[in-house]
């Protein structure tokens, strides 16, 4: 009760406008037995212990930003007056470091309730076993028991399924799903193992027997996903239901406690096939609904760091923010001197004070929950977002990431002499600042927004081909990548000038140097992985540090694709089994969801080993391929990739110190021969999408 009423007193004075204190006289504060000193005094102490005991813990020494002074003789005004100053001090400190704690109990809370869920499964499947087995022991003492059971469990195989009642439907349909799954499991073994282990029919060549058992291991998977869409409609199973829950509750601690946490939740979502769908589902809400500022705070904040108020510095400043995301949100405005329309991104009050405590706590709960659970491996996340996430919050260096990632496009327009397809919004230096960053306006729409894409007589093709080009070229040409790309930041309009798909750049807080041993590398990886060069895929992801039959799930990582397509590729020498653009069905990412499940624990191992360059570069993907899906993933990325990164091959050859004229004309009739194959691929790819349109003219 006691420190109730403290922290009633602690609101109340926060509450109290500092007009208000400087109008008291004196003798106020100097009354003995004043009940508001007596009141400072008392949350004064209980400050202090609390700063003490926790926040310098919990903030990772916040507290000693702070210069805290005590003065014990009050002789005069002067003296008084540094008393409240160190009273306002204290109270400023503890109010920030009880807010982090609460975070943090937030944090540990819904943490436990999550691990407590899969633990109880566990201990209810364990049970469900060995009551199982032991109903195996006592029906194997009882044969006429067993014969009954047998029985009934053939009559209930027997019964219509419109005769159960939804909890029966339920066990049925998690019975089916897991003998569907372990069907598919064994046609995808049968696919992987060598021909030569099967009996191949008579009439049959090898081709036609690989293709008849890849045709069964996608009719396995369609049949699980049929079980799994079934299942979903009736509530979903229970594991299912458990990863369901758990996902509400990280996104319910995400948009309580903000900042730091809503951005670690948008970097799940993005995290296709590494966790469970339905994680994938309910984290993506926070894509689009991040919280926003008061306009009160966007106030303060444009004051503290620009020295004025929005009115003073803009004309027609919209307190009404156009978009918000985790870390800041975008007001329009327009240039007192130009009256050119401009985007102000503001940064969130209090995320700067409070981002080093939420990154402690969050790689503190991390790690702890990957050394006592051993299926739990994901704190290579947390390693690597710690780092990265303090220079997305200064807004400087977000100015010049974009006026460095403008300066390669525009080299790169001025060698090819064409017009701009990419647009980074201009910075304006005098009214940026750590906090607060203007820009140019540049209209846009995203680029997942598929009805406004045909509203502007743009095909989804061409903006899916812009969109790989240029973060691949950022990739292999440039060394200087944007890793966020989620559709938030990659905006697209009509070009005024080409009217072909024109894009907006925006967010430049996440960027990654490479260094050029691991560009040429991984451009190595991408061209080897076009051709189906086995032996190069190999060697690179050597380099990379997977070694073994690992380089398999890199490459299917990397890829979105079973690493078999590229064995079966490398045979027929084609860019794509069909010879024409794969739509990714329900049956694809099924094959491809099943080899990342069977192999999860390989795949978090290779992640650990990768260069950390790396693991940016895997978020990048995710979030490109977010948006193919999106777009009905309409064109072949892999040749896309593959053109650059075999430009960049062919680049840094000829740049070698001690080229041989020999060397030269080797380097150049190997890429002269990538872009034949791909023109050619090109040219088969417009034959048949004209063939189809004159097909339904007719």
């Amino acid at each position: 009760m006691r420190i109730m009423k403290r922290l009633s007193a602690l609101r109340r004075i926060r509450a109290t406008p500092a007009s208000r204190w400087q109008r008291r006289p004196l003798s106020h504060f100097e009354n003995p037995g004043s009940k508001q000193q007596h009141r400072l005094r008392h949350v004064g102490l209980f400050g202090l212990g609390a700063c003490a005991a926790t926040a310098t813990v919990v903030l990772g020494g916040i507290s000693t930003n702070l210069n805290l002074t005590t003065t014990t003789h009050c002789d005069n005004g002067g003296g008084r007056l540094q008393r409240h100053g160190t009273q306002t001090a204290v109270v400023d400190l503890v109010v920030p470091s009880l807010q982090a704690l609460l975070r943090v109990f937030r944090l540990l809370q819904t943490t436990g309730m999550i691990v407590l869920d899969y633990e109880l499964y566990k201990w209810q499947q364990k049970a469900t076993k060995f009551v199982n087995k032991y109903s195996e022991r006592v029906a194997a003492k009882f044969p006429a028991k067993k014969s009954q059971e047998q029985d009934f469990d053939n009559l209930k195989d027997e019964v219509d399924l419109s005769q159960m009642t939804t909890p029966q439907l339920r066990q049925h349909w998690e019975r089916e799903v897991k003998r569907r799954n372990e069907t598919f499991e064994e046609a995808q073994m049968d696919y992987a193992l060598p021909s030569s282990k099967h009996q191949i029919p008579e009439g049959m060549t090898r081709e036609e027997w690989k293709q008849s058992q890849k045709q069964a291991m996608k009719d396995a998977a369609a049949a699980w996903v049929q079980a799994q869409d079934i299942l979903e409609k009736l509530g979903g199973s229970q594991i299912s239901q458990i990863h369901k829950h758990a996902a509400q509750r990280l996104v319910k601690l995400c948009r309580t406690n903000a900042g730091v946490y809503i951005k670690i939740g948008q970097h799940l979502a993005n995290m296709d096939y590494l966790i469970p769908q339905e994680y994938i589902d309910g984290l993506s809400c926070l894509l689009d609904d991040a919280p926003t500022s008061t306009y009160e705070q966007v106030q303060q904040v444009v004051q503290e760091e620009l020295g004025g108020t929005p009115e003073q510095l803009f004309n027609d400043f919209d307190p009404v923010p156009i978009a918000s995301a985790s870390l800041a949100q975008v007001h329009v405005a327009y240039d007192k001197s130009t009256g050119q329309k401009l985007a102000i991104k503001v940064q969130h009050q209090g995320l700067r004070e409070t981002c080093k405590g939420d990154l402690l706590a969050l790689t503190t709960v991390v790690h702890t929950l990957e050394f006592f659970l051993e299926d739990f491996n994901f704190g290579w996340i947390a390693d690597e977002i710690a780092p990265q996430l303090p220079l997305e919050l200064d807004f400087a260096n977000e100015g010049r990431n974009a006026e460095r990632a403008a300066s390669f496009l525009q080299q790169r327009q001025k060698r090819q002499q064409d017009h701009p397809d990419v647009v980074i919004p201009k910075v304006h230096w005098q009214q940026t600042s750590k906090r607060v960053l203007c820009m140019a306006f540049e209209e846009g729409f995203r680029a997942t927004n598929v009805e406004a894409i045909r509203q502007a007589n743009m095909k989804p093709k061409d903006v899916a081909q812009l969109i790989s080009r240029v973060f691949h070229s950022q990739t292999f040409l440039d060394a200087w990548v944007h890793c966020d790309p989620h559709p938030a930041n990659v905006l697209l309009r009509k070009s005024p000038v080409t009217g072909k798909p024109q894009m907006v750049l925006v967010d430049h807080g996440l960027y990654k140097q490479l260094d050029d041993d691991f560009r040429i590398t991984y451009a190595e990886l991408w061209k080897a992985l076009m051709m189906a060069d086995i032996p190069t895929i190999q060697s690179s992801c050597q380099k990379l540090g997977v070694d073994g039959m690992l380089y398999t799930l890199l490459s299917g990582l990397l890829t979105a694709r079973p690493f078999d397509e590229v064995v079966e590729r490398s045979k027929t020498g084609s860019f794509d089994l069909s010879g024409k653009v794969q739509h990714k069905s329900q049956q694809d990412k099924a094959v491809i969801r099943g080899y990342a499940q069977k192999f999860l624990v390989d795949i978090l191992t290779m992640i650990d080993k990768l260069p950390r360059q790396m693991v940016l570069l895997l978020k990048m993907n995710d979030c490109l391929r977010h948006i193919d899906y999106a777009l009905g993933s309409p064109t072949n990325n892999l040749v896309v990739a593959g053109r650059v990164a075999a430009q960049a091959v062919y680049e840094h050859k000829l740049k070698a110190p001690s080229i041989s004229t020999w060397d030269r004309f080797k380097a150049w009739a190997d890429y002269v021969t990538v872009m034949w194959r791909i023109q050619l691929y090109d040219i088969g790819i417009w034959w048949m999408e004209w063939n189809t349109r004159q097909n339904l003219t007719k």
